[in-house]
């Protein structure tokens, strides 16, 4: 009995970092997914209702958010635990308790945003809104 719980122990010692990356790599992929998805809502809100949205990013509290006139519209997106917002491009000076706002406007151009994503295993991915189709995209950011 004590061998078969040596070989169990030894088994489970081998594959928890493997098991651990992987949910990291799971964790990135859905917030990232979860971003742009959210990022599309925006666009799609703005286009569909006529309707102006605010979008604000935080870095501090690691969410976003989008507000319209709309009495009782508020969304809000937590990222999950592990993930954060590293950077907003363009003109992102470091400084993480700066709150960036962006107004989405019926009939005007997508403003080019980027959200760069990283997780605790220096992972980074970046999601852009591109100003031509407003659609938002995700690029693998393989070095700074």
């Amino acid at each position: 009995m004590l061998v078969v719980i040596a070989i169990v122990g030894v088994i489970v010692a081998v594959t928890a970092p493997s098991v651990s990356a992987g949910l990291d790599a799971v964790r990135m992929a859905s917030a990232t997914q979860s971003v742009a998805t959210f990022l599309n809502g925006a666009v799609n809100r703005a286009e569909r209702r006529q309707q102006a949205v605010e979008l604000v990013i935080s870095r501090k509290d690691n969410k976003l958010a989008m507000y319209t006139n709309e009495p009782g519209f508020a969304r809000e997106l937590a990222l999950p635990d592990g993930v954060s917002i590293e950077a907003v491009l363009p003109g992102d000076d470091g400084d993480p308790d700066e709150i960036r706002r962006l107004i989405l406007m019926p009939g005007a151009t997508v403003p080019g945003i980027g959200i760069r994503l990283a997780n605790r295993r220096g992972s980074r991915r970046l999601v852009k809104l591109d100003p031509m189709t407003g659609f938002p995209r995700t690029e693998i950011v393989t070095s700074e």
